[in-house]
Parts: C-alpha cells; sequence; structure tokens
C-alpha cells in the first residue's frame, strides 16, 4: 500500500477507551469504544462536545491493534459522528473480518445503507429537544434490520408524544429494540417510566449505566 493509500484509510480519533456498554441491547458487556472525532450536529444536550473538534490520526491497522489490547470481542464505533468520515466504512469492514461483534453508534442524520450488515447500527431519532429534529434522515429507516435499533433521546412530556406519534407514523420498524432514554439531569426517570407504562409502548426504556456508575467522567 502506498502512503497516499494509507493516509486514506487513516481516521482521526478522539479515543480508544474499555468500559461497560451503558446503553443498547448490549448494555453491561466489557466493550472497547472506538470515538471518532467530529460531528455535523449540535444536540443542545450533547454530552460528548469534546469530541468535535482535535483528535489524532490513526490507520485502520493501529486501530486495530490497540482494539485487540482489551480483553473482549465486544467493539462500539461511536463519535461525534463516526459516518462523517469515510474511512469508517472500511474500519468497521475490517473489525467484522477481524472476529468482532461491532455495533455503531450514529446520530441518524447521514446515510446508513453503505454500514456492513454484519454491524448493529443504533440510530438515534432526534426529537424536537435536541434542536436539530429536521436533520433526521428518514429515508434511513427503509434500511432498517432485525440487527438495528432505533434510540429516542427525550428532554420532556413533548418529545415523548413526539416520539409516540413517530412510532404509529412510521411503525411497525423492523427492529431489534426501539429505545426511549431521558436526557440526564432534565428528564427524571421515573417521569419516563411512567409515561411509557401508561401509554403501554412496547419500547425498552434505558439509563446510561456507565453514569450511573462513574458519573460524568470522560473515557469510561
Amino acid at each position: 500500500m502506498s502512503v497516499a493509500e494509507a493516509d486514506a484509510r487513516a481516521l482521526r480519533l478522539t479515543e480508544i477507551f474499555f468500559s461497560l456498554q451503558g446503553e443498547t441491547s448490549f448494555s453491561g458487556l466489557p466493550t472497547v469504544f472506538v470515538r471518532l472525532t467530529g460531528c455535523p450536529l449540535r444536540c443542545v444536550w450533547c454530552d460528548t462536545a469534546y469530541a468535535f473538534q482535535g483528535g489524532t490520526r490513526m490507520t485502520i491497522a493501529e486501530i486495530l491493534e490497540a482494539v485487540a489490547g482489551h480483553p473482549t470481542r465486544y467493539v462500539t464505533v461511536t463519535g461525534g459522528e463516526p459516518l462523517a468520515q469515510n474511512g469508517v466504512h472500511d474500519l468497521m469492514r475490517a473489525l467484522c473480518d477481524a472476529g468482532y461483534t461491532v455495533s455503531l453508534e450514529t446520530s441518524g442524520a447521514l446515510d446508513i445503507a453503505g454500514v456492513d450488515p454484519r454491524v448493529a447500527r443504533i440510530v438515534d431519532i432526534k426529537a424536537p429537544g435536541s434542536g436539530e429534529v429536521e436533520r433526521n434522515l428518514l429515508s434511513n429507516l427503509a434500511c432498517l434490520t432485525e440487527r438495528d435499533e432505533l434510540k429516542f433521546v427525550l428532554a420532556d412530556r413533548a418529545d415523548f408524544a413526539w416520539a409516540r406519534a413517530f412510532l404509529v407514523e412510521h411503525g411497525p420498524l423492523p427492529v431489534r429494540e426501539v429505545l426511549f432514554s431521558p436526557v440526564a439531569d432534565v428528564l427524571p426517570p421515573a417521569e419516563l417510566a411512567a409515561w411509557i407504562l401508561e401509554a403501554g409502548l412496547p419500547v425498552r426504556m434505558q439509563l446510561q449505566l456507565h453514569k450511573q456508575i462513574w458519573g460524568d467522567v470522560q473515557g469510561v
């Protein structure tokens, strides 16, 4: 491979770290997180704004070596918005080829059609409280499979009503899980739980396990 080809396969990373998966149906599993730098969205409740800029360029081979240094076969590619870097597709393909179980956390604003079919795609649907509801790429819904999951992060009752209406309008969707999460320190979890039960929605409520264990700390 030429220097130019190697550089084209490099990605800008904010961090690689080993922790428990805090969300999705993989919650609680020891996981290596590969956090890419950069995001075109600015959700008002974003808790990873430190990944918007900076970072370090790493080749796919270097990333694979770093991932292999941890005792797990689960990898989450996240951001920022990982799909904003074209090379992420090569990275995810390489991780799958190496035998890892791979999930992708994406904002739902960029096309997921080109993602390796072996990857579990965790797709955010931005509610109005995020400030980015107009960025939802609805064509992604047609790409979803039973390997994938939808995540709604909700700030208030209006967001909940919007998410419920979204599922009625666009459902049923062939996904493994539909996840409802309260914005941390904004929407009390007990309130969201009560609304879900009252509505009888077939969704999974989730809290961010890593924050319950370690608090709002970077790299865990």
